[in-house]
């Protein structure tokens, strides 16, 4: 008897890590950015607290509604094709018979192959050959909006607490460049996680997020030491 087979694929991640990645970012960047902007304005302890946890708190919240509008749209718009499927599958059969062995055929099936696959994949589980191949939903990339904002906004909270931990214990006079280069280090690794994950260069990953996270810190920091100056 033959051994069972498993294997294991990135695509099974796409779901739950985009969301996270995108949260775990965002939650260091914009804190971290939020942090150095308002201590390069030279303001006290106080100032710097109020505004980290309002960041983390605002952020969290708003990467967790906004993802859920988003993929509940995805959801929405996936529901109304299975249901228009399944009342084609309802009042057409014959007609789906023919366009799922088309699609068969289209990706290199003898017509007679196709039919045959066409017909018992029908017999098996009709909405879902049609969903998969005809549609291209999976259960893998399905749309789970509480899951994608759930995981957004905790990515979101552990990426900020990083700079709302050090605004806490660091010395006022070295904040800045403690939050900074912590940052870079956390949005490297970061990246390199996610590479991991998803099957890419690890290098690539994280060099494309301390770029924009440095570029996001120095473009704040500049813009506090400008409004925190006097004129």
């Amino acid at each position: 008897m033959p051994a069972s087979h498993s294997e294991t694929h990135k695509s099974a991640n796409i779901g739950w890590l985009r969301a996270a990645v995108l949260g775990a970012n965002d939650g260091l960047i914009s804190t971290s950015s939020l942090v150095v902007g308002v201590a390069a304005a030279q303001p006290d302890r106080a100032s710097v607290v109020v505004a980290a946890l309002a960041g983390l708190v605002a952020g969290a919240l708003s990467m967790a509604a906004g993802e859920y509008v988003s993929v509940s749209s995805q959801s929405d718009t996936e529901t109304a094709d299975l249901a228009r499927e399944q009342m084609e599958l309802a009042t057409q059969p014959e007609h789906e018979l023919a366009e799922l062995a088309g699609i068969y055929v289209s990706r290199g099936l003898s017509p007679e192959l196709a039919k045959q696959v066409a017909v018992e994949l029908t017999a098996h589980d009709a909405l879902g050959a049609h969903a998969r191949d005809e549609l291209g939903i999976h259960d893998l990339t399905r749309a789970r909006p509480v899951q994608a904002a759930l995981a957004s906004a905790a990515a979101f909270a552990v990426g900020a607490g990083l700079p709302v931990l050090f605004v806490f214990v660091a010395p006022t006079a070295i904040l800045t460049p403690l939050v900074f280069a912590s940052t870079i280090v956390a949005l490297g690794g970061l990246g390199m996680l996610a590479a991991q994950l998803g099957g890419a260069s690890l290098l690539r990953g994280a060099a494309r997020v301390t770029f924009w996270g440095a570029i996001a810190m120095v473009s704040t920091a500049m813009i506090g030491k400008l409004v925190g100056s006097p004129v």
